[in-house]
C-alpha cells in the first residue's frame, strides 16, 4: 500500500520531538558542493514524515464483542444452546482477551525499552520506520497504523455482508440490518406426516349398536321406520392411513402493545380437531355423499386456522379477541391439542414472590350461532338458540425449588344451550321439512357422549300413524358443567433430563341420571342408561424436556378414563380411541429428535369402551415432524 507523504504531511501533526528539530534543507535549495557534508557523508534531502499519534487500546467493547455477546444470549433464550456451553464460551473470551492484553503490555515494555537504549522517544519508536503507512512487525502480527479512507469503507461493506449473511444461517436477523416492516413479521410453519394403523380386536359388537350420529346430523335426518340401519361407526375392519398436516402463520408485531397472528393448515374437512389431510382419501361429506376432496391426486384444501389481535400492554396481562389456541392449561381430555378457540379470552399473572405467580384467564367463546333465515323453508321464522362457552381458570406457577416445580390449576367451562330440546309436536312431510329446535342438535361430534330425540313427531295420516317419515336429528342429552383440577410436577435433577408428571380431574356437574335414563337412546346396558360423569387423565414423562439437537428424545406412559357424558365429545382428544368419550386405556410413546428442527415419534393407543357394547380400538402412529 503505497502512501503520499505530502498527504500525510498535512493531515497528521508531528510528534514534539521532530517538530522542534531544525529543518533539513531540501537537495531543491542546495548547490552540488553542499550535497555533501565535511565528512563526505551526503546531506539528508527529505525530512521523514512524522508517524501519526499511537492510538491507546480502548477498554470499550467493540461493535463485534457486543454482537458475539448478544448472540450467545439470543441463542440460549432460544433453546439453541444451553447455558453452561455459554458459560464456557464466555471463559474461554475472557482467557483469550487477557492473553491478548498481555501481549500488549509486553509489545509496549519492548518499545520503551527501544526508546531508552537509542534516544528515539516511545511514540516515534512504535513507527521505526518514520514514514505514513510505516508497518510495525512482531513475532505474532503485523499492524498497519494508517488505512486510507476508501479501503475502511470497502471493509465495512464486506464486514456487513458476512454479518447478514451469518445471521441468516443461524435465523438471526438484526432489526438494523433490515427494514422495520419485516423485522416486525414473525413466520412460522409445522409440517406432519403420519403412518397411522387403525386395528379393531375380534369381539365389537356389530349389530347396528354405534350411530354415527355425527353423519345424521350433518345430512339429512335419519328416517327411523326405515329398514335400513343408521350411519354406523366402524367397530369390525382394520384401516392403514398415510396423514399429512402443514400449518403455516405468522404473529406480526404492529407497535404499540398490539400483534396480529393468522395461521392456515390442511385438514379433511373443517372438524374443530383434527388438521389431518389423509393422502388419497376420498372423503364423506355431511351425510355420507362422497366430495371432491382427495383422491385421484386431487388437491388438498387450506382452511383458516387462526385469525386473532392481541393486547398486551404489560407482561402480566394480555386481552385477546378473533381464533386462537387454547388458552386453558389441561389436557388432552377435554381439549384436542389442535383445537381453536373462537370468541374474546383475557388473561393475568401476578408475581406476588420469587417463583411464585398465580394467574387468572377469563373467556367467552361462541360456539354456534342460528342461521339468519332458520327455518329456511317457513315463511315464519323459528327462535334463535345460540350456544356459548363462558369459561374460567384460576392457578398458581410455583418454582418450588432449583430441581422442583408446580403448577395447578382449577377451571368451571359452562357450555351454555348445548343441550338437545324437543321441538314443538309436528309431522314432517319429508327430509327437508324443520323442526323449530333442529338448530339444538351439535354441528359436529366424535363418539361417546349420549343423546336423545329432538323431533316431537306426531303420528298422524301423514305419516301411517307413525310408520313412515320418521325424519329424526338427535342432541346432546344432557347439559354441561364441567369443573376440572389440573396438575403437572417437574423435575429437573437429572439434567439435561426432565421428569414430569401431568393429571386432570373432571366431572360434569350438570348430569342427572335419572333424567337420562328417560331420554337416552345410546350407552344403555341391560339395566338401562349405564353412562357417567368423571373423567380423569395422567401421564408420566421422562427424557429431554425440548426437542433442540440432534439426539434429545422422551418417553411417556399415559392412563385416561373418560365416561360418557363428563364432556363434550367434539372437542377433546382425536386420535385416543379414535377420539370421543366413553373409553378408557392406556398409551405409550416417545420420540427422537434428528436435528434441531426434525423429529420422529411413535405412539401406540390400547382404548375399551365404558358403558354399553363391547368397542376395542388399538391404534398405532408413526410421526415425521419438522417446524421452523
Amino acid at each position: 500500500m503505497q502512501t503520499d507523504p505530502a498527504l500525510v504531511e498535512a493531515s497528521l501533526p508531528l510528534p514534539k520531538e521532530i517538530a522542534a528539530a531544525p529543518p533539513v534543507p531540501n537537495d531543491k535549495d542546495l548547490p552540488p558542493n553542499e550535497l555533501f557534508d565535511p565528512r563526505g557523508l551526503p546531506v539528508p534531502t527529505e525530512a521523514p514524515a512524522a508517524p501519526p499519534p499511537v492510538e491507546e487500546e480502548e477498554d470499550e467493547p467493540s461493535m463485534a464483542e457486543s454482537l458475539a455477546v448478544n448472540l450467545v444470549k439470543r441463542m440460549v433464550e432460544r433453546g439453541m444452546m444451553t447455558k453452561e456451553d455459554a458459560q464456557d464460551l464466555f471463559r474461554v473470551a475472557e482467557a483469550d482477551v487477557a492473553a491478548a492484553k498481555a501481549k500488549r503490555r509486553e509489545r509496549k515494555a519492548a518499545e520503551q525499552e527501544f526508546a531508552r537504549a537509542t534516544g528515539i522517544p516511545a511514540s516515534a519508536a512504535a513507527v521505526a520506520g518514520g514514514a505514513a503507512g510505516a508497518v510495525i512487525a512482531d513475532s505474532e502480527k503485523i499492524r498497519v497504523t494508517y488505512v486510507p479512507e476508501f479501503v475502511k469503507n470497502e471493509l465495512r461493506e464486506q464486514i456487513k455482508d458476512e454479518l447478514v449473511l451469518e445471521a441468516k444461517k443461524g435465523g438471526i436477523l438484526s432489526p438494523t440490518l433490515l427494514p422495520e416492516w419485516v423485522s416486525a413479521w414473525h413466520p412460522f410453519v409445522d409440517f406432519r406426516m403420519r403412518y397411522e394403523y387403525d386395528s379393531f380386536p375380534s369381539g365389537n359388537d356389530v349389530s347396528g349398536a354405534f350411530p354415527n350420529f355425527n353423519v345424521i346430523n350433518t345430512g339429512a335426518p335419519y328416517d327411523t321406520s326405515s329398514t335400513q340401519f343408521a350411519p354406523q361407526i366402524n367397530a369390525d375392519q382394520d384401516r392403514e392411513r398415510v396423514r399429512l398436516r402443514l400449518r403455516l402463520g405468522t404473529e406480526i408485531d404492529l407497535g404499540d402493545h398490539f400483534s396480529l397472528g393468522v395461521r392456515v393448515g390442511t385438514g379433511d374437512s373443517n372438524s374443530p380437531v383434527s388438521g389431518n389431510q389423509s393422502l388419497g382419501s376420498t372423503n364423506a361429506a355431511p351425510g355420507g355423499n362422497f366430495s371432491q376432496q382427495g383422491g385421484q391426486f386431487s388437491k388438498y384444501a387450506i382452511w383458516l386456522d387462526r385469525a386473532f389481535l392481541k393486547w398486551e400492554p404489560v407482561d402480566a396481562f394480555s386481552f385477546t379477541i378473533g381464533r386462537f389456541d387454547n388458552p386453558f392449561f389441561s389436557t388432552a381430555a377435554i381439549w384436542s391439542e389442535d383445537i381453536g378457540f373462537d370468541g374474546v379470552v383475557l388473561k393475568s399473572r401476578y408475581n406476588v414472590h420469587d417463583g411464585l405467580e398465580p394467574f387468572l384467564t377469563l373467556g367467552t367463546f361462541p360456539i354456534f350461532n342460528t342461521d339468519l333465515n332458520f327455518a329456511s323453508n317457513q315463511p315464519s321464522k323459528f327462535q334463535s338458540r345460540d350456544k356459548w362457552l363462558h369459561a374460567g381458570q384460576v392457578g398458581v406457577d410455583w418454582k418450588i425449588s432449583k430441581d422442583w416445580h408446580a403448577k395447578v390449576a382449577a377451571a368451571y367451562y359452562h357450555f351454555q344451550n348445548i343441550e338437545g330440546v324437543l321441538s314443538s309436536p309436528y309431522a314432517p312431510q319429508n327430509a327437508e321439512d324443520q323442526g323449530n329446535t333442529d338448530s339444538s342438535r351439535p354441528t359436529f361430534a366424535q363418539k361417546g357422549n349420549t343423546y336423545r330425540p329432538i323431533r316431537n313427531i306426531v303420528a298422524n295420516a301423514t305419516n301411517g300413524f307413525g310408520t313412515t317419515n320418521q325424519f329424526q336429528y338427535y342432541g346432546l342429552a344432557t347439559p354441561f358443567r364441567v369443573a376440572s383440577v389440573t396438575a403437572r410436577l417437574d423435575y429437573n435433577g437429572f439434567e439435561p433430563f426432565q421428569v414430569s408428571l401431568m393429571a386432570e380431574y373432571l366431572q360434569n356437574l350438570a348430569f342427572n341420571r335419572s333424567a337420562m335414563n328417560a331420554i337416552a337412546v345410546n350407552n344403555r346396558s341391560s339395566g338401562g342408561f349405564a353412562g357417567g360423569n368423571k373423567a380423569w387423565d395422567i401421564h408420566l414423562r421422562f427424557g429431554t424436556p425440548e426437542m433442540h439437537k440432534r439426539g434429545d428424545w422422551m418417553t411417556y406412559l399415559g392412563y385416561t378414563h373418560r365416561e360418557s357424558d363428563s364432556l363434550v365429545d367434539g372437542f377433546n382428544d382425536q386420535n385416543f380411541g379414535g377420539g370421543g368419550t366413553n373409553l378408557e386405556g392406556y398409551t405409550i410413546g416417545g420420540a427422537i429428535a434428528l436435528s434441531p428442527r426434525v423429529n420422529a415419534a411413535l405412539r401406540w393407543m390400547s382404548a375399551n369402551q365404558i358403558a354399553g357394547p363391547q368397542f376395542k380400538a388399538d391404534i398405532l402412529m408413526f410421526d415425521i415432524n419438522a417446524k421452523f
